[in-house]
């Protein structure tokens, strides 16, 4: 019998969880194609390399997009590489896990659901449970989510925000934003190009966004060097990107994200307001480490804010603690057909 995992399957990066280990893969959402044949090539870091260096017949593909399935055969074929990527580490022996936690937006549809468990059966799972990201985002970072005390997690991946207030092992009220760090590349793409007349491609604006992102109007005149395509003559170029650059292409982005929690507040039952104000809001996912966010939430709500000791791995380990108790957090389950 094979052990049971836990899988983030998220929009930007998969981990995988596996029962007594921990997490055993961390790697990005994306696959390698032979555009020709139909053919996966690469999936994870070794496909991630090639986005924007590939020939005319291969290319590199995310299959999730806004946290959901966008290309069925190339998720499973993704999936079933880091199941058996997973299976393979360390002690754990060859087998089918037995049973498997994988997380979903909270705002995904019933048909988006049956989707990522079609998915999760193909690649091998015998019992695929779908739970939702905020609730395992809340569970890995610790808030005391079995508790009579509400608590408030706003968990920021690649795809979407989600945000919930949680009590006594339920989702009281929540929230699904489909804007997050994926949408962030795309408006620092945007801003070189109006500003600078600078083809940026995907991958650098995520190094500017890490390097020099800011929620805040920043403190000090820090830039990134970025070289890339003139749209004025197609010849190559350096650009110095500023911190005030990135001020300016991610404050939309941040007015959104903090006028939905703003909303999710004013949802939230009264008696649950005040454990909020004590407890505070928890940031989790890759987003929570944009820089001054916390602060800039803090001074839009008047609540304190806090990021979560591993942000990035908040959801895979939330969802590896509820391999233990199944039935208390996943909101839906499907059986694999055992009388074929």
């Amino acid at each position: 019998m094979g052990r049971n995992i836990a899988i983030d399957l998220g929009t930007a990066s998969v981990l995988v969880y596996v029962e007594g280990e921990g997490i055993v893969i961390r790697e990005p959402s994306v696959v390698a194609v032979n555009r020709n044949e139909k053919k996966v090539l690469a999936v994870g870091t070794e496909a991630n390399r090639m986005i924007g260096r590939t020939s005319g017949e291969i290319i590199a593909v995310r299959p999730l997009r806004d946290g959901v399935i966008a290309d069925f055969e190339v998720t499973e074929a993704m999936l079933r590489y880091f199941i058996r990527a997973a299976l393979r580490h360390r002690s754990t022996l060859w087998g089918k896990p037995s049973k498997a936690v994988i997380c979903v937006p909270c705002g995904v549809t019933e048909v988006e659901k049956r989707s990522v468990e079609m998915v999760a059966r193909r690649a091998g799972v015998r019992d695929a449970f779908i739970a939702e990201e905020p609730m395992a985002a809340a569970l890995g970072a610790g808030l005391p989510v079995g508790q009579p005390i509400g608590s408030m997690v706003v968990d920021i991946g690649g795809g979407t925000t989600e945000m919930a207030v949680i009590s006594l092992s339920g989702v009281v009220v929540s929230e699904s934003l489909r804007i997050a760090g994926d949408r962030m590349d795309e408006v620092i793409v945007a801003h070189a190009r109006k500003k600078y007349s600078l083809a940026m491609g995907e991958k650098t604006a995520e190094e500017v966004k890490i390097a020099i992102g800011t929620a805040m109007p920043p403190r000090s005149n820090e830039r990134f060097e970025v070289r890339g395509r003139s749209l004025k003559n197609g010849l190559p170029v350096t650009v110095y990107f500023t911190a005030r650059d990135a001020y300016e292409a991610l404050g939309d982005i941040v007015q959104k994200i903090i006028e939905c929690i703003r909303n999710l507040l004013e949802e939230t039952p009264p008696e649950i307001m005040g454990d909020i104000l004590h407890g505070g809001i928890t940031l989790t996912g890759g987003g929570a480490l944009l820089r001054d966010l916390d602060i800039a939430i803090n001074r839009e709500t008047g609540i304190p804010v806090y990021i979560a000791q591993h942000p990035l791995d908040c959801v895979a380990l939330g969802a590896g603690m509820m391999l233990s108790s199944i039935s208390s957090y996943c909101v839906s389950r499907s059986r694999r057909d055992t009388t074929r």
